[in-house]
């Protein structure tokens, strides 16, 4: 993930044949890089007319695109950023092929998204510069909560209730530090109020009104809070996971398609990223760490419970959480429902 970020490309492991070298299209330093191949997700194949029915049903399935005249920097990233299509909107012509590498085409494209970048690879490159090997089990073996461990606690007096803790948790292979906020006392007999909350730079702390993240977290602090003050506990997961999982600037991107006219699904989709990618796995761990294995969870989202019990947690109740609307973000309400199961009114 470091190496995607820093532009450097991956010599990606595989059985029975030399690896493959992905160098990605957004960030790559490798000024004179070509190649005929490029790595995409299925719904943004599906944009340029390259990928058949049963691709473009997992939009960030894997699809190979060749080119007739090798792809460079410059072209690479136009194939790759959707939202960039009215600036650049003639490209080709391409086709795509079959491939035999599928496992690990999945990894790179899965390696893209956590580390925020496009998930759009030049394959095969010449000039690529030196890769960093890999292997798709290496993404497994990261994907594993148990990796994650209570790194330091501490009382913190919040706003909403003097009377909380937060409790910070560190992976060794993830440089995403989630954070839990108690508040009142830990009983251990009572399944405490809790919220999966995943990081919203833009609503959280610049008061974006374009989704109701910033007003459910001061709503959950102080349902919260209302707790703790009649005796019981509640527990606020703070997950890093900006834009249900993929990442601030991919997340800006939607944005920037949003405003083209695309509901927050397909402007992720567009961009060959999932609409859900958020790592609710993590969540249960945390939790387990505190010692809780039965809560009443605050949310309008039943993937949050399903995923919750999938993990071994028993949600008792689920407690709902709508908040008024306004004209900024009735659109992304209605999609949240509508498409995404939310149980909205």
């Amino acid at each position: 993930m470091d190496a995607l970020r820093h532009g450097w490309p991956l010599a990606m492991e595989r059985e029975g044949g030399d690896p493959l070298i992905f160098l990605p299209a957004e960030t790559a330093i490798a000024a004179g890089a070509t190649a005929r191949k490029m790595l995409l997700g299925a719904a943004r194949a599906e944009t340029l007319k390259l990928a058949n029915q049963r691709e473009a049903a997992v939009p960030h399935a894997p699809v190979v695109v060749h080119a007739a005249v090798p792809f460079d920097l410059a072209t690479a990233r136009a194939v790759a950023d959707p939202a960039q299509d009215l600036r650049n909107p003639l490209k080709g012509p391409f086709r795509a092929e079959d491939f035999d590498w599928r496992d690990e085409a999945e990894a790179a494209l899965e390696l893209a998204r956590i580390a925020g970048v496009l998930p759009a690879f030049m394959v095969d490159a010449t000039d690529a510069g030196e890769p960093v090997a890999v292997a798709a089990a290496d993404l497994r073996a990261y994907a594993a909560a148990p990796a994650l461990r209570i790194a330091t606690r501490a009382r913190l007096p919040v706003s909403a209730s003097a009377d909380a803790e937060i409790v910070a948790y560190r992976s060794a292979d993830d440089l995403r530090e989630h954070v839990a906020l108690v508040l009142g006392n830990p009983d251990g007999d009572q399944p405490p109020l809790v919220r999966l909350h995943s990081e919203c730079l833009t609503g959280d702390v610049l008061g974006s009104l374009k989704c109701d993240c910033g007003p459910q977290l001061d709503a959950s602090l102080a349902a919260m809070a209302n707790e703790a003050r009649a005796g019981r506990w509640g527990v606020l997961l703070y997950l890093r996971q900006e834009g249900r999982g993929i990442g601030l600037v991919n997340k800006l991107r939607a944005y920037s398609l949003q405003d083209q006219g695309f509901d927050t699904v397909d402007a992720n989709t567009r961009l060959g990223l999932p609409d859900e990618a958020r790592d609710f796995p993590v969540a249960a761990r945390m939790l387990d760490l505190l010692g809780v294995r039965a809560v009443r969870l605050m949310t309008n989202n039943l993937r949050k419970v399903v995923a919750l019990e999938n993990a071994g947690v028993t949600v008792v109740e689920r407690v709902p959480h709508e908040l008024p609307r306004n004209p900024h973000n009735e659109r992304y309400l209605a999609t949240k429902r509508d498409r995404s199961g939310h149980l909205l009114k």
